[in-house]
């Protein structure tokens, strides 16, 4: 009886990148863990940086520190983007566009400071003084970018705005209740005290805000009138003097002068007129 001759079966070796069964029952198996872990970053570059290690042959430690670095920074990024966002500024600037060349009274070494977001951490606030013009508003956007970058939540308006929500809240009898939902927020910045006087029953609101953030959450204003003008802006100077009190007690004053933003455009282009 003749024994039937076979051909021996050479193994097939998987091209570069092809899927073998236990690599794809692994990318499953990783798929759904970065779903339950909710670290769509990870299940994004996995695969990629795997093949970057085993070209430049890292340590597993190695490798597992790029995964997560690449995971935290898109979620930090994606955090800021969301805060920024929440913060409601009206347009965002930030310090590296602000021409500081233009506020010699503006100390950089505190500006520095402030960028930090270390008065966040301590609940302490900044008040930006001066007049119109000159860049308070642009520098206090600034800021509040700053501390979004640095992870703090932050909540931006006008004087005559932030009356106005507590004024809805107080006629609806949530006055405490909104109170206790702006205490959320890291830093609350009040653009332009001054421009508009505020009656009484609105110096009153006015005044529970300041309060309920004393030593519990920081504030950032910005004012066109030195503090012995603001009785004028709340109409009594109790109340203001009190107000001043609780803000000045952990806070910067940073008293700026310089030339108008505007006042400065126009002369120069009056002058360039003149040249031609």
């Amino acid at each position: 009886m003749t024994t039937p001759r076979t051909t021996p079966t050479t193994p097939t070796t998987p091209k570069p990148g092809a899927k073998t069964g236990a690599s794809t029952e692994l990318g499953s198996k990783l798929a759904y863990l970065t779903r339950a872990l909710k670290t769509p970053t990870i299940a994004r570059v996995w695969d990629d940086l795997a093949a970057q290690a085993r070209d430049l042959n890292w340590s597993h430690e190695e490798y597992l520190t790029a995964v997560l670095e690449r995971q935290v920074a898109d979620r930090e990024s994606a955090g800021t983007t969301m805060r920024i966002r929440t913060a409601h500024f009206p347009q965002v600037k930030t310090l590296e566009e602000f021409n500081l060349d233009h506020l010699p009274s503006l100390r950089r070494d505190l500006l520095a400071h402030l960028a930090t977001g270390t008065f966040v951490a301590k609940a302490e606030n900044v008040i930006l003084l001066g007049p119109p013009g000159i860049g308070k508003t642009h520098l206090a956007i600034g800021l509040g970018v700053k501390a979004t970058q640095a992870g703090y939540s932050v909540l931006f308006d006008t004087a005559s705005n932030w009356i106005t929500r507590l004024a809805a809240a107080h006629q609806a009898g949530q006055l405490e209740t909104e109170l206790r939902k702006i205490r959320r927020y890291k830093l609350i910045i009040i653009d332009e005290v001054g421009y508009i006087p505020f009656d009484h029953d609105a110096a009153n609101l006015f005044f529970q805000l300041i309060a309920s953030r004393y030593e519990q959450g920081s504030v950032m204003v910005t004012s066109n009138l030195p503090f012995g003008r603001w009785g004028e802006v709340f109409g009594d100077e109790i109340v203001a003097a009190a107000m001043i009190d609780r803000l000045v007690h952990h806070a910067e004053v940073l008293t700026l002068s310089g030339d108008s933003y505007r006042t400065r455009a126009r002369r120069e282009l009056l002058a360039k007129d003149r040249d031609n």
